[in-house]
């Protein structure tokens, strides 16, 4: 690879890296073609991009971020054969990919590190807590459906109250007509 082809690539992860609100990095070594492009295509299922770049392109992409990643640099994270996801909205959607192509009994790709609104997380164990964060969409909702909640119970007791005392008066009628 030239010089120039490396400042293309560099250039390239600088973009993805400021664009998107986090990655994930992963250990695909030793992943034959017919997997990877299965993995690949569950990522473009999810709107992930993946990418596989050489760890010293990506330490420097990653060094003309805003965000310190000094401890990525320090870790495992970046050592061996590396690719990249890229995510959308939903930071738990390559975590969820990385989960069910592990379930369909592929060993690899798996976890090295992430990195999600400049928390960094190095290590396969977050997998699990990474696959469980919330989009911001579903966040809004849980959120809207706890503001409601109150108003909700409100309404229901005054017509639950409503109801009985109807019966209760019902009742006391036909019992003086009787």
């Amino acid at each position: 690879m030239t010089r120039e082809e490396k400042a293309v690539v560099i250039k390239e992860l600088q973009e993805k890296f400021s664009n998107a609100p986090g990655f994930y990095i992963t250990d695909a070594a030793g992943m034959n073609v017919e997997s990877i492009n299965n993995f690949r295509r569950m990522c473009f299922e999810k709107g992930i991009e993946y990418r596989v770049a050489k760890n010293s392109l990506i330490q420097k992409a990653l060094e003309q971020q805003e965000s310190d990643y000094t401890t990525l640099f320090d870790s495992e994270a970046l050592k061996g054969f590396s690719g990249i996801m890229f995510a959308g909205e939903a930071m738990s959607d390559p975590a969820k990919v990385l989960k069910k192509f592990q379930k369909e009994g592929n060993e690899k790709p798996t976890l090295k590190g992430a990195s999600i609104d400049s928390a960094i997380y190095i290590g396969a164990e977050h997998l699990e807590p990474l696959s469980k964060i919330k989009s911001r969409e579903e966040m809004i909702a849980e959120l809207v459906g706890l503001l409601q909640s109150p108003g909700r119970n409100l309404v229901s007791a005054l017509q639950g109250s409503g109801s009985k005392l109807a019966g209760v008066l019902k009742a006391l009628s036909d019992k003086q007509e009787a």
